[in-house]
């Protein structure tokens, strides 16, 4: 789940994909609309580009309540104590915002904003911060999607009504970088299991929910939903009401390496949804209308995510304060972004362009922190949103497909 310099001034070009982005002066397209290209797939290669513009261009910037995002990004500043000044924040090709040291003096401003004057946020962020317009291989729409806290009925031990298992993250995986052998790969991933001294995959979907590694005490609890299971696995984290009342917070501890692939699709490819209606409540309803298919299809996404327990059992559960993200921080719902850390760093106030998915004539503009990421989040211009817990989270989540755009505020130099 994963930016080195600063951007000089904007008529410099920087390059990016395996590089830096290119930051450019230049107008602001239109609002969102329209086919997102970021849902076709992506390029191979994709670039990072930049363009500089002023906040008063921002679509919606007055109407924001812009104290709400201090909290989430004096979380990510949190992050950045111990880290040393001269670390840069993301590494490789996202390395667009500078290093720790510059952003010591924005934190302690941060740290200063008052919610007694409403329009201080606003400033603080137009004093401390430029915006740039992210188009990825020139393009400035993207996709946005949702993601929430999943809420599971569960139990300590194994019944006839608790039999799907969570799993911990098993010993055996072996995870390297692969920038320890070539530094053009560096921060690139894989996951595997040694086998008489190779190198091999790790267990699929298929051979784990067979039973590959079970019986191995690697159980944290038992859930009484495949399905919610599966969808545990997309959102990467949940709670779950346990048997005796108790509420455990499970989070992501790791992954099988396999390459994501989504049920969605593969309902689409097979005739049985069609694109325009494809949500996690259709997902939903076709397993329930089809359960003698349903572990055939979820089978077909070979990623399989294992899980810790971050919450309940072990620690109190705050009421207020969600799952902690990729970055190490607790979630905002509504105001954390997970993007990918290929091109975006961790901590970054982003102006968010989209539409609400409940209502999707009516805009959705405001300031999210980047605070975490996912296997199915690919691309320059490419969000999902954290929406929280319940019914209301969930709904959102669910439906949320929209075009849109974003504009990074990075530090003022």
């Amino acid at each position: 789940m994963r930016l080195a310099a600063f951007l000089r001034p904007a008529a410099l070009v920087l390059f990016v994909s395996a590089c830096a982005p290119t930051v450019m002066p230049g107008p602001v397209s239109p609002p969102p609309g329209g086919v997102a290209p970021a849902a076709r797939p992506p390029a191979v290669d994709q670039k990072l580009s930049l363009i500089k513009t002023t906040f008063d261009k921002l679509p919606g910037w007055h109407g924001d309540r812009h104290f709400a995002a201090i909290a989430p990004l004096l979380r990510s500043c949190q992050s950045l104590a111990k880290r040393p000044d001269s670390q840069s924040i993301g590494r490789g090709a996202a390395a667009v915002a500078g290093t720790v040291a510059r952003w010591r003096p924005v934190c302690a401003a941060a740290a200063r904003v008052s919610s007694a004057d409403p329009a201080l946020a606003r400033r603080f962020f137009e004093k401390w911060f430029d915006p740039y317009l992210a188009t990825a291989n020139g393009r400035t729409k993207g996709l946005f999607t949702g993601y929430f806290e999943m809420d599971l009925r569960g139990s300590w031990v194994r019944t006839a009504k608790y039999s799907t298992p969570i799993y911990r993250r098993p010993p055996d995986i072996v995870e390297a970088d692969l920038g320890d052998f070539r530094a053009d790969l560096k921060g690139r991933r894989l996951y595997g299991k040694l086998e008489k001294s190779r190198l091999v995959p790790y267990d699929s979907r298929a051979d784990i929910d067979a039973g590959s590694i079970a019986n191995r005490k690697l159980e944290l609890l038992w859930v009484d939903s495949a399905a919610d299971a599966f969808f545990l696995h997309v959102q990467g984290s949940g709670r779950v009401v346990m048997e005796d009342g108790g509420i455990v917070r499970v989070g992501f501890a790791g992954r099988n390496g396999r390459p994501y692939r989504s049920i969605g699709g593969e309902l689409i490819r097979r005739g049985e949804l069609d694109r325009q209606r494809v949500s996690m409540q259709s997902i939903r309803g076709w397993l329930a209308e089809h359960p003698d298919r349903a572990a055939e299809l979820m089978a077909a996404n070979p990623s399989y995510v294992f899980f810790r327990i971050v919450a309940g059992a072990l620690k109190p559960l705050a009421p207020n304060q969600g799952p902690v993200g990729a970055a190490g921080v607790a979630l905002t719902p509504g105001r954390s972004l997970a993007v990918d850390r290929r091109y975006i760093p961790f901590g970054l106030p982003v102006w968010l362009d989209t539409t609400d998915p409940l209502t999707p004539s009516q805009p959705l503009r405001r300031i999210v922190i980047t605070q975490d990421t996912g296997a199915a989040i690919k691309g320059p211009v490419r969000g999902d949103l954290f929406w929280g817990f319940g019914r209301e989270a969930a709904a959102r989540a669910g439906l949320m497909k929209q075009p849109g755009r974003y504009f990074l505020l990075l530090p003022k130099h």
